[in-house]
């Protein structure tokens, strides 16, 4: 799987980045890749799920609940700026999995 790679990528990349353009800076989208890869991890790769995905993983990205605030802030450098997109894509992939098996 593509994900652990990106993710360790995403960490070294973002943090070096995070030193020439800012805390978190609207350039670095690693992170985004990664949390929509986890997101649509081991779901059915149709339109509909990969389209739910994506929307539901930008609405738990952009509202943030908790923890991932907290953890976002908390937590420095790259696995700071990656953490976010990750627990907002596991909070998708488990309302997709839910989906999945009860609609």
């Amino acid at each position: 799987m593509i994900f652990i790679p990106a993710f360790l990528l995403g960490i070294i990349t973002s943090h070096n980045a995070e030193k020439m353009l800012g805390k978190d800076s609207i350039h670095i989208v690693i992170d985004e890749f990664c949390g929509y890869l986890l997101s649509v991890a081991f779901i059915p790769k149709s339109t509909i799920y990969l389209l739910s995905g994506f929307i539901l993983f930008r609405i738990f990205d952009v509202i943030k609940p908790p923890p991932i605030r907290r953890l976002e802030e908390t937590v420095p450098g790259g696995a700071g700026i990656m953490i976010d997109d990750i627990l907002a894509a596991v909070y998708t992939n488990i309302c997709m999995q839910l989906w999945r098996y009860f609609i």
